[in-house]
């Protein structure tokens, strides 16, 4: 049984970059845990991180609650922007 803090990162409406993580570990498999190969895939990560944190920030700043949207309002968001 996953921790609880485990289930959070797995949970599409709490962390925004799942996908992003899922890439990055599955890079490190297939390339036998060689940063070098998966540079990319971890700049992915850290640019959706930080997009989302600014994201919430901002909402926090501005009252809006939840500070983080909601998968599907992220979806949303992300389609807008083109």
């Amino acid at each position: 049984r996953m921790s609880r803090h485990a289930q959070q990162l797995r949970d599409h409406d709490i962390n925004p970059c799942v996908a992003e993580t899922d890439a990055s570990r599955k890079c490190m498999d297939d390339n036998n845990y060689n940063k070098d190969m998966c540079t990319a895939y971890f700049l992915k990560y850290k640019n959706c991180r930080k997009f989302w944190h600014d994201i919430m920030m901002q909402r926090r700043r501005n009252g809006v609650k939840p500070e983080m949207p909601s998968a599907e309002e992220r979806k949303k968001m992300l389609e807008s922007m083109g």
